[in-house]
């Protein structure tokens, strides 16, 4: 029996666009997605895509083989343990996500494997932090090729999206993809253990504490259940993100919602923490960061704010979400691979005038 995707109105605070007539060329079809993401990202900076192309099972496979990581020992996990911004697992502790927005909070109830962008730019202090090699657990050899195939798929519907959203703005449709020729980006495997496992939250702990994302947007594949995504939609408050399992999630980071003057919003999202009334429930997400070459120099529209190099604001977001005394290593590493030395923070550049 074929399941019957919910509806969601157009007015909703997180509406659903598909994106397939941007695709099939037609200049009517194309101007109305880009329209309809334009309306969305200016509401509440997030909406539902569909039409996107990616297939259902490419990203069931990541999911299945990523348990597959996660039931693993803690001792033969800890053989890939970074800090935020690393190359290879995230052990629950060492993240916080609300701490970017400057307050105390406890780390997120969460693990995480990360990968991300590796081709080197021949700039070794770009590469040694930006674009480190991945790690690959050796004890799930079929995750790499699941992870790189989903990956690929990511970083295309990205760059579709930032296509769609400059003609929206009346640019070219290269003004923003021009910059991501060699962009950083991260494919964050999100595992929210269940309430059995991680015990009773502590006051104002979350899956993900709330925050907004650093870098241009957002794409995410999640499950459905009672510690879910909500999103701080102005003049609605907290509410429960839609979910459809043909769709991904997709948000406006800083650095994009900067680029526009503030047009498109960088809202603000958080993760329930496991609820009483699921207690076994056991998530995990896929979540894409998409960035821009390091180098680029974010110019605000109707210089709104000053410019700021993408490698600086991100870097420094990193720092922020880092919980010292849990991080396995120094805040300013980027990566980590047994029998390496971690990369440094690369050093600030000025503006070329």
């Amino acid at each position: 029996m074929t399941e019957t995707a919910p509806a969601i109105p157009a007015s909703a605070p997180v509406p659903l666009v598909d994106i397939a007539p941007w695709a099939g060329g037609d200049p009517a079809g194309r101007e109305s997605v880009a329209t309809a993401v334009d309306a969305a990202l200016r509401t509440s900076g997030f909406l539902l895509v569909t039409g996107h192309g990616v297939p259902d099972d490419d990203r069931a496979a990541v999911r299945d083989l990523a348990r597959r990581f996660f039931a693993l020992p803690d001792d033969v996990k800890a053989r890939y343990a970074v800090t935020v911004g690393g190359r290879g697992w995230l052990p629950p502790g060492v993240e916080a996500n609300a701490a970017a927005e400057g307050v105390t909070s406890p780390p997120d109830l969460k693990e995480t494997y990360a990968v991300g962008a590796d081709t080197p730019t021949g700039d070794p202090d770009l590469d040694g932090f930006w674009f480190p090699p991945n790690v690959w657990p050796d004890e799930v050899p079929d995750l790499r090729a699941a992870v790189v195939r989903h990956v690929g798929a990511m970083r295309a519907l990205a760059d579709d999206l930032l296509r769609i959203g400059a003609v929206a703005l009346g640019r070219d449709e290269d003004f923003f993809t021009r910059h991501t020729g060699n962009p950083s980006y991260t494919l964050n495997i999100n595992h929210y253990p269940p309430l059995t496992e991680v015990g009773r939250p502590t006051h104002g702990q979350f899956r993900i504490g709330a925050h907004t994302d650093f870098g241009t947007f957002t794409v995410l594949d999640r499950e459905p259940g009672a510690g879910r995504l909500q999103v701080d939609v102005p003049g609605h408050g907290w509410v429960d993100a839609p979910y459809r399992p043909d769709a991904f999630t997709i948000n406006v980071g800083d650095l994009l919602s900067l680029w526009t003057g503030g047009r498109w919003r960088s809202t603000r999202h958080r993760v329930l923490p496991p609820q009483a009334a699921a207690p076994d429930e056991d998530l995990v997400s896929l979540v894409f960061f998409y960035e821009l070459d390091p180098d680029t120099w974010v110019e605000p529209a109707g210089h709104a704010a000053p410019p700021v190099r993408a490698a600086e604001y991100l870097a420094g977001k990193l720092a922020q979400i880092t919980v010292p005394s849990a991080a396995p290593q120094n805040v300013q590493h980027r990566s980590r691979r047994p029998g390496r030395p971690q990369a440094a923070l690369p050093p600030l550049r000025r503006r070329p005038v």
